[in-house]
């Protein structure tokens, strides 16, 4: 399964073209994704018939901004048609912090949904598998390290083989990481950057989504 970042609608009609399986709806990636405008999902939602999972993230780095907010946010994403999430919070010691994804989580009964890479930055992102997969989740994405998918290898060898949830590998994720992953176990992968050869500012290439789909 490969899963790639969109950040408006020509994004998601470019990664559909190239054979993507489904996306990861966010903007302002200057602050590493946050949530997009109901009028952005709408726009994506009319140009495309893959999944569509929508960041609920309101501030930079892993607490929560204003858990009110994105209370609200979550349930005008879903009046407007979106039934798939990515959320999750840390709190001041970097465990995760499970009464703020609750209370984003209570307006998100029956949705998909992933546990973002917020498990990579927490104190012990192995200790938190089985808090996060508790939450509901049925995705976690995660690199295995706050640097990304080369430093993270040995810890998402591990996670592969954990009950729960289906890992999501992405931060920095690169071909040659493909194989040893699945070898591992992997069968989801998760790309922004990589089909983005102009850099996050120039359009996605519908080509370089087919050569990551042909290659996972």
């Amino acid at each position: 399964m490969l899963e790639v970042i969109a950040l408006h609608a020509a994004d998601a009609e470019a990664a559909q073209a190239g054979g993507a399986d489904r996306l990861e709806l966010t903007v302002d990636m200057a602050a590493d994704g946050l949530t997009p405008p109901v009028r952005v999902l709408r726009e994506v939602l009319g140009v495309t018939d893959l999944p569509v999972r929508v960041m609920l993230r309101d501030a930079p780095g892993f607490a929560p901004g204003d858990p009110d907010r994105l209370r609200r946010d979550a349930a005008a994403l879903r009046g407007a048609g979106a039934s798939e999430f990515v959320l999750g919070f840390l709190d001041g010691r970097r465990h995760v912090d499970v009464a703020a994804c609750e209370a984003v989580l209570a307006e998100l009964a029956g949705c998909a949904w992933t546990f973002h890479r917020a498990l990579d930055h927490s104190v012990d992102p192995e200790g938190a598998w089985d808090v996060v997969a508790g939450l509901g989740c049925d995705t976690v994405l995660a690199a295995g390290s706050p640097r990304g998918v080369a430093d993270g290898l040995p810890v998402l060898e591990r996670l592969a083989r954990r009950d729960g949830a289906r890992l999501l590998v992405g931060g920095g994720l690169k071909a040659e990481h493909v194989a040893p992953l699945k070898a591992a176990g992997v069968t989801a992968f998760h790309v922004g950057g990589a089909v983005r050869p102009g850099g996050w500012d120039a359009p996605l290439s519908a080509d370089a989504v087919r050569a990551w789909a042909n290659l996972v």
